[in-house]
């Protein structure tokens, strides 16, 4: 939920050296789209997050969790494919 990620979020950003953050969710119980609302839900909370962000997310529902975060508006990147998801952070921190 938003309110998990959003905790997860904090603790990773209070370290500066962090560049990016890669979210790898892939299960076939989880469904992909509640966990996508919960990233969404979670950086509109926090606000500005100073790194990019690379969402991998496979499994139930995954397309249309993929649509919610192509379509949030915010500086979140989906990937379907784990490297795809890596092949984005090294472009995007690099």
């Amino acid at each position: 939920n938003a309110e998990r990620v959003e905790k997860a979020f904090r603790i990773i950003l209070r370290d500066k050296k962090v560049k990016a953050i890669l979210v790898n969710i892939f299960g076939g119980i989880v469904r992909c789209d509640r966990v996508a609302q919960g990233i969404v839900d979670a950086y509109n909370n926090i606000g500005d997050i100073p790194v990019p962000i690379i969402v991998r997310l496979q499994g139930t529902n995954a397309d249309e969790a993929k649509k919610l975060i192509d379509e949030s508006g915010l500086k979140v990147h989906s990937a379907i494919q784990l490297q795809e998801a890596a092949d984005k952070v090294a472009e995007l921190i690099g």
